[in-house]
């Protein structure tokens, strides 16, 4: 790796300012498992000048339920998630989200924000400098989608503008499923976004001086039965080819309330609006769930190389209706 200045903050106050210091030219680091991997490869135009670490920052990685939200702290590990009971009895999306990030090793460091806030996973913006790297694309500031006319496999089958490069992030589909917002602090103070609302094709949300701070879930009144489900080429530790996280409120068997969110099909989560207003009122028959994953995949327009992730997805949102059934 290259020199860089090492910053350790003590507060959210003191990160986002050396973040408006920097102007741009600094990379927050929390469990470091993808900014490592970033600053090794050498893919970015520009090397961070700076690294601030936010692991020195008291009080980020609680875990706690009010009268009206379930509340997450940034620095929260995915491995705490996994084991933690009130997740485990109420949210139980988050820890089956969380199980299959990565491995065990890579849990243990990586925390909520920094799932949430990766780097794309595209192989093109990823090309390292060391094997004539890096590749120029709109994302880096100019140029075209290599993955347009290139190898597609992995990318997005809608949504893409500009880039189409998924959202790799598993945590993301399973908060947008709960309905979650991200509370994002910055010199001008705290905002609120919706999870889904955080990503776009060309990164996410945040201004160059901003973090996310906690994830915020709104408390369920009624009970619900909730499911992750992803398919990767390999169990342990592969991104998703495609994910679904399916919450449904059941009374005698008629679903009186849905979200059906699906992962790494598009730059962002995907909430199937229409599959869950199909589900509505109606008991979760299979030839329900198998109309409600039509639904949720209808008028995609795949690229040339990643039809085969239609079915996939299709068959995702299948299984998971009948196994909340």
């Amino acid at each position: 790796m290259r020199s860089f200045a090492h910053i350790n903050s003590y507060s959210i106050e003191e990160a986002c300012e050396a973040l408006s210091e920097y102007r741009g030219r600094a990379r927050l680091n929390a469990g470091g498992s993808d900014l490592l991997s970033v600053l090794k490869g050498d893919i970015l135009p520009d090397y961070p000048e700076a690294v601030i670490n936010i692991k020195t920052i008291p009080g980020l990685d609680y875990i706690r339920e009010d009268e009206n939200f379930l509340r997450i702290g940034a620095l929260v590990r995915l491995c705490d998630i996994v084991r933690s009971p009130l997740l485990n009895e109420k949210y139980r999306l988050l820890p089956e989200a969380a199980r299959t990030v990565a491995s065990p090793q890579i849990r243990n460091v990586a925390t909520i924000g920094g799932n949430l806030c990766q780097d794309t996973r595209c192989w093109y913006y990823r090309y390292p400098r060391s094997i004539g790297g890096p590749l120029q694309c709109l994302r880096k500031g100019s140029g075209a989608c290599l993955a347009i006319r290139g190898d597609n496999r992995y990318h997005a089958i809608m949504g893409g503008k500009k880039c189409f490069a998924v959202c790799p992030s598993d945590m993301a589909v399973a908060l947008a499923g709960l309905d979650g917002r991200l509370i994002i602090a910055g010199p001008k103070g705290e905002r609120s976004v919706e999870t889904a609302d955080f990503f776009h094709p060309l990164g996410n949300d945040l201004a160059m001086d901003e973090m996310v701070r906690e994830i915020e879930i709104p408390v369920r009144k009624n009970p619900s039965r909730q499911i992750f489900l992803k398919f990767t080429l390999r169990k342990p530790i592969d991104f998703a080819i495609a994910s679904v996280a399916a919450v449904l409120v059941l009374d005698k068997g008629i679903c009186r309330d849905a979200r059906i969110v699906l992962g790494a099909v598009a730059p962002f989560p995907v909430r199937a609006k229409t599959a869950e207003k199909l589900l509505i009122g109606k008991p979760i028959s299979e030839e329900i769930a198998l109309e409600a994953a039509e639904e949720a995949l209808a008028g995609v327009r795949p690229l040339s190389k990643n039809a085969y992730k239609v079915q996939i997805a299709k068959t995702l949102v299948k299984r998971a209706l009948a196994e909340l059934r």
